[in-house]
């Protein structure tokens, strides 16, 4: 009962908010089967689940200063708060605690990588962009800068992960450049890495050769035909990993296929061999994944 309460409370807040604004609500709902892993960590049995998500959003931009906010309920009942921003003219805040994008480490149990950036301040003019991620807790940050003049685009990132990352600090300078159907990039850091790769388009097909400090070299092709997509990549010097994706759709039918070495022994859609398929009927979605370490997960969903 409690729990009722206090998202009914908080809903009526936000709409007593969003009379001087806009508001919007989104969800879905789900019930699934199966286990499904992720990264180094393994599923465990089959068993059955379910979840439901509600988002409100709310917004208002009447003046110079627009500002938006969600709530989000889960199946739970718990109330959480989601991103709030604020943006006038070129500039904007957003603040969404250990969620924000730039600064980021390896989940040690997953191996997937966790954002924790609390907030992050950009500013754009014309060709020039520049954008400060911040975290409260470590006072670990990311600047990074980018400027594009016509086919030439110029990049630095300066990263300060000393506390609650792995990067310690690194600042990073890149270039890109567009001539005809080809793509030359280069990017180097002060710790002596760098990366360069050149990618030709011709057609439905790209074709991108690339090289690192580690003296990898690797060929990628990427093929769309259609309803059809098809990617291959091959490394040489070191791990020689080799990689496949397909990706098929045909009305409401979608399939796909992954393989790729470099994800050998890993779990969930990070596992070496990866399938999925997916079905559309109205509102309703059907959805099928398995994968080379014998986890299988089958989903019955909608959103609204």
């Amino acid at each position: 009962m409690k729990k009722v309460l206090l998202t009914t409370t908080a809903l009526m807040m936000l709409g007593g908010v969003a009379t001087a604004g806009d508001m919007s609500m989104s969800g879905s709902i789900s019930l699934s089967y199966g286990a499904w892993g992720e990264g180094d960590d393994a599923a465990g049995a089959d068993a059955w689940s379910s979840e439901a998500d509600l988002n409100v959003a709310a917004s208002s931009s009447s003046g110079s200063i627009s500002m938006s906010g969600t709530l989000e309920i889960d199946e739970d009942g718990n109330p959480s708060q989601g991103p709030v921003s604020l943006s006038s003219g070129g500039f904007s805040l957003v603040y969404d605690a250990n969620a924000i994008d730039g600064i980021d480490t390896p989940d040690g149990d997953t191996g997937i990588e966790d954002n924790y950036g609390d907030y992050s301040v950009s500013y754009t003019a014309g060709s020039l962009t520049a954008t400060y991620v911040g975290d409260h807790e470590t006072a670990d940050s990311m600047m990074s800068v980018s400027y594009t003049a016509g086919a030439l685009t110029l990049g630095m990132v300066m990263e300060d992960e000393t506390e609650g990352g792995d990067d310690g600090e690194t600042t990073t300078t890149s270039a890109s450049y567009v001539t005809g159907p080809y793509t030359v990039s280069l990017s180097a850091d002060d710790a002596d890495g760098w990366d360069a790769s050149v990618a030709m388009a011709s057609g439905d097909t790209t074709v991108t050769v690339a090289a690192d400090e580690a003296e990898v070299m690797s060929v990628a092709v990427a093929y769309t035909a259609g309803d059809m997509s098809i990617t291959a990549s091959q490394e040489f010097n070191e791990g020689d990993d080799t990689a496949f994706g397909l990706n098929y759709t045909a009305g409401a039918l979608t399939f796909g296929a992954a393989y790729d070495t470099g994800n050998a022994g890993d779990f969930g859609s990070e596992a070496e061999t990866v399938v999925t398929v997916g079905y559309t009927d109205g509102d309703v979605s059907i959805s099928g994944q398995a994968n080379d370490q014998d986890e299988m997960e089958v989903s019955v969903s909608f959103a609204f």
